[in-house]
Formats: structure tokens, sequence, C-alpha cells
């Protein structure tokens, strides 16, 4: 019988115990088990491995504790932009949208990019014009609203420096803490089909447009039922320039790589070797899961169907 398996991930960076108070701790695990719980359950019901992972990012892009949707960060000029991807590993389709504004999910939107636009990546005026075509919801600016995040930009919004979000209030802790902000979920389900989905709202201050990781299919997103399906987060242009979503495929592939083996020489020795600080999650067409990290901690969880119901933040 088919292993039904949901892997998902809520950000990585220096996410250290005595930084989070036990408040916010439970709230951030009650996130991360209530997106497990919304995707799973779509493959308990036999639902696709695709519909489980837009089911468990949109929970968390509406969590405004998470980097993505409700709650992402400022840019520079005080906005929120946010870029997000899907794929599916049964037959490679994926859809990605970059600087998209005022979409309440981004994902949904990746999803409807990849079913309904006959392209792959969409960006900016032109995929909300697109989201609007696809009656998607739409929000005002002061949905995404959160004060922990306005406090992060006013901190460095007079200079030039961009924040790679972050878990404490203090000025001077800002430029040393870092958390990749950026959520997402691979999933098995029970066809042995794969998929994976990455959301994110990107780097504090950050100006000229900027796209990272998230939206790049191969750097930050990639899935493919011969290998593997793969969310990543941490610090994007490094995951851009490893293709390091792809990559674990590809070891997988042409190496003959575990899942795990996989995951381990990306994240642990090529990442490393170009300070590429962050993590992923990924899963096998088997329902093999692994969550691997080189940072401090990485908000992360698993559900399947072998019982294990697990979320995690710490080492």
């Amino acid at each position: 019988m088919q292993k039904l398996t949901l892997a998902i991930h809520g950000g990585a960076g220096t996410i250290l115990k005595n930084d989070l108070t036990p408040e916010l701790e439970r709230l951030y695990n009650d996130g991360l088990k209530q997106a497990l719980q919304s995707g799973y359950a779509v493959l308990e019901k036999n639902g696709t491995a695709t519909d489980a992972v837009v089911a468990a990012v949109t929970s968390l892009e509406n969590n405004i504790l998470f980097n993505a949707g409700k709650g992402s960060v400022f840019t520079k000029n005080g906005e929120h932009e946010m870029d997000a991807s899907i794929m599916e590993g049964k037959n490679l389709m994926a859809g990605a949208v970059a600087g998209v504004k005022n979409i309440k999910n981004p994902i949904q939107l990746a999803q409807k990019i990849m079913l309904h636009s006959n392209h792959v990546f969409l960006s900016g005026q032109g995929a909300f014009e697109f989201a609007q075509q696809q009656q998607l919801a739409v929000e005002n600016e002061d949905y995404f609203y959160s004060e922990f995040r306005y406090k992060q930009w006013q901190a460095v919004k007079e200079t030039d420096s961009y924040l790679l979000d972050h878990n404490s209030n203090e000025t001077e802790n800002l430029l040393k803490n870092k958390k990749f902000g950026t959520v997402g979920a691979t999933a098995c389900d029970a066809f042995g089909n794969l998929a994976a989905a990455t959301s994110t709202g990107g780097m504090t201050n950050k100006q000229f447009n900027r796209i990272g990781d998230t939206p790049v299919i191969g750097g930050g997103t990639y899935a493919n039922n011969n290998t593997c399906a793969i969310s990543c987060t941490g610090h994007g242009e490094l995951f851009i320039r490893a293709v390091a979503a792809y990559d674990v495929s590809c070891l997988m592939e042409y190496k003959n790589c575990s899942l795990q083996q996989a995951m381990d020489i990306v994240v642990n020795n090529k990442l490393v070797k170009i300070k590429g600080e962050g993590g992923m999650v990924g899963v096998d067409a088997k329902g093999n899961y692994a969550m691997l990290f080189n940072s401090e901690g990485m908000y992360r969880g698993v559900k399947n169907s072998d019982g294990i119901f697990e979320v995690a933040i710490y080492r």
C-alpha cells in the first residue's frame, strides 16, 4: 500500500530557544500542526499531492507568524511583494509568480498559472491581472500588515541593508539574527505522485523588485515522480546559484543517492561551500521524507500514514 506523506517548513535560520517565548513557540508549533492537518486531510481523501501542498501552504500563508501571504515583510518602499511556485512530479508541470501584490494566497495563483495560463512564470502587474481573471481573493495592504514586520522595516528602512527575517525586536540584533522567512510543503499521495510548493514575502527592505529562489523552478522548488519533491528555505541568491532543489533530484537520478543522502550533500556540503545558509524538506515516491538544514533551526513538520505526526523548530 502506498505511503502518504506530507512534509512542510516555515522558514530556517538563526532560530534559538531563548529568542522565543513559550507562548510564541506554542503558536508556531500550532501553526505548523494546522498546516499539516490541512494538507494531510487532502491526502487522506485520496486527493492529489498538488492539492495537498496547496492546502498546507495556504494555511501557512494565512498565518501572520510566517513571512508569506498575510504577515509578509515590507519592501524598501513599504509595500509587500510576494513570490510563490508549485510543481507536479507526475508530468513536470509547474507554475510560478514573482513580485505580486495584494493577492491573498500567492500559492493559489501559482497553481492557476500552472493549470490555466499556458505559461510557467508570471510576474508583477500581469500576474495580478491574471489573478483577477481567475477570480482569486484580493486584499488591501492593511491585510498583510504585521506590527512585528513593520518594526523590522522601521529599523532599516533608511539604510541600504536588507534583512533575511529574524526573531528579535532589538535593533542591535536585527542584522545578526537571521531567519529565512519562506513556507513550503512537499507531498506523496495515494497514487505515488509527488508535488512541491513554496511561498514567501522575501526580504525585509528589499529593493529593485528583488526575487529570490522561491519562485525559481529548480532553485527553491522542484518535483519529479522519478526522484523527489523539494521545497527550500534559505538565502535565496545562494540557492539559485546552487540550483539547490533540482540538484537533489539529479543526485538521486544520476548517482542513485537516497533522498536523505542527496539532501545531505546539497544542504551540508554544496551549499555550505558557497556560504548558503538554510534548509529544505523533501519526499520521494515511496513516501520517505527528510528535513535538513545547516542553520540554527528550521520550522518544520511531517505527517504520514505510518502514524508519524511531528513538528519541530530547533536543532
